[in-house]
């Protein structure tokens, strides 16, 4: 695979997340596209005067735009609006098959791969559960899995413009149960050098939780309500905040680190939220008392004994969420909290009843968000890290918006 002409491999994203207003700065007519581009694969089908009103710009400037998405192959024709007045207007959408990208999930616990169309649909997806990966195993999974996935493939029809690869901060040092000694090794490694042998194109590391939030205003619920809190269970636990459609990062990048957040109970000697909030955690939970699993499909398969004690473990865990959310709505304001990762649904959902039956009993808070199940859950971190390569080379940001302004 080699990296198409004229591109680099860029940082590690910046600001994330869809905008729909064009712009009058001046070279910044490529902006202007990404913006036509996400509009049409956020609201499409739809007609080339509804551009100019959802984007601001001018229907000269529309004409101009959507010509060039349809040269590119980006967008599609799907025919034209029948009944009212005049001449029928013709329909874009997105072409699916304009461009692709992978994004890669590496966790304490498994690695996944998707191959992710523009439209936002996994055509391919690669698995494999492995607990505390070294950074060799990775790399080898990586080059099979994607030598499988391009077999046969013509670049030259169906593009790929890059690989996002999603991983928690600090993998190697947090002191989760049963990380291994030298899994530290983690803590020095290049991913983007460990990968780029087998990958020849733009690559970008994101965090695992901002990944997932991407991937939730991308193509999940976000689309409806662009300001929400993202919770993410994985063997950590994570967050990620986004705030009018674009992933707010902090002064360090490490906003919506919910993970870390001191907490005391008589029911557990945990220090962090995530010694208690995280499938590391329920794993040890069950294990004490007997049940030894290594897969989150395995949890809805335990006998009585052991649903009692994940039952446990759910009351246990919205009673610790319960004040951090109360906080986030009162800090944020956000339109939702959503939760997702590696449990499976029906968990998640008793989960999210708890927790929400607890709030509903808090008295003296103005505004407390709504917390639902997340759209994009096992995968999203993977998802999300596909999308970076979109947003970094077609789709709209305030970060692309400031280097225009820049040039």
């Amino acid at each position: 695979m080699r990296r198409p002409a004229g591109t680099t491999r860029p940082e590690r994203s910046k600001a994330t997340g869809p905008r729909l207003s064009g712009t009058n700065l001046e070279r910044a007519g490529d902006y202007n596209q990404r913006v036509t581009l996400q509009a049409i694969r956020v609201v499409g089908p739809v007609i080339r005067p509804d551009l100019a009103t959802i984007t601001g710009l001018t229907p000269p400037a529309i004409a101009n735009i959507t010509k060039r998405l349809l040269d590119q192959k980006l967008v599609i024709e799907v025919g034209r609006v029948r009944g009212g007045r005049g001449q029928p207007g013709m329909q874009l959408a997105i072409n699916p098959d304009g461009c692709f990208s992978l994004g890669m999930n590496i966790d304490r616990d498994h690695i996944t791969i998707v191959l992710l169309d523009f439209a936002g649909r996994v055509r391919s997806r690669a698995t494999r559960e492995i607990d505390f990966a070294s950074p060799e195993a990775v790399a080898r999974f990586f080059q099979d899995e994607t030598g499988r996935m391009f077999s046969g493939w013509d670049f030259s029809a169906m593009p790929v413009l890059g690989l996002g690869v999603a991983m928690p901060d600090d993998m190697g040092q947090v002191d989760l149960p049963r990380r291994p000694a030298d899994y530290e090794a983690w803590s020095s490694v290049d991913v983007r050098a460990l990968l780029s042998p087998a990958f020849d194109l733009p690559i970008i590391v994101e965090n695992d939780a901002a990944a997932a939030a991407l991937g939730e205003s991308q193509f999940g619920h976000g689309l409806r309500k662009p300001s929400f809190f993202y919770i993410l269970i994985t063997s950590g636990l994570g967050g990620g905040l986004v705030i009018d459609g674009e992933h707010f990062r902090g002064a360090n990048g490490r906003s919506g680190e919910i993970g870390f957040l001191p907490v005391r109970s008589r029911r557990s000697p945990a220090r962090s939220l995530q010694g208690v909030v995280s499938l590391s955690a329920l794993y040890d939970h069950l294990e004490r008392g007997g049940f030894s699993l290594s897969h989150p499909e395995e949890l809805s398969a335990l006998p009585p004994d052991g649903q009692a004690l994940l039952a446990e473990w759910v009351d246990l865990a919205a009673e610790l969420l319960t004040e951090p959310v109360l906080n986030i709505s009162c800090v944020v304001n956000p339109e939702a909290i959503y939760v997702g990762g590696r449990l499976p649904a029906d968990i998640v959902d008793h989960l999210i009843h708890a927790l929400n039956r607890r709030l509903s009993k808090v008295e003296g808070v103005p505004t407390i968000a709504p917390v639902l199940r997340a759209a994009t859950a096992a995968d999203a971190p993977a998802v999300g890290a596909a999308i970076l390569p979109f947003i970094s080379q077609l789709l709209p940001s305030r970060a692309n918006l400031r280097k225009m302004g820049e040039d």
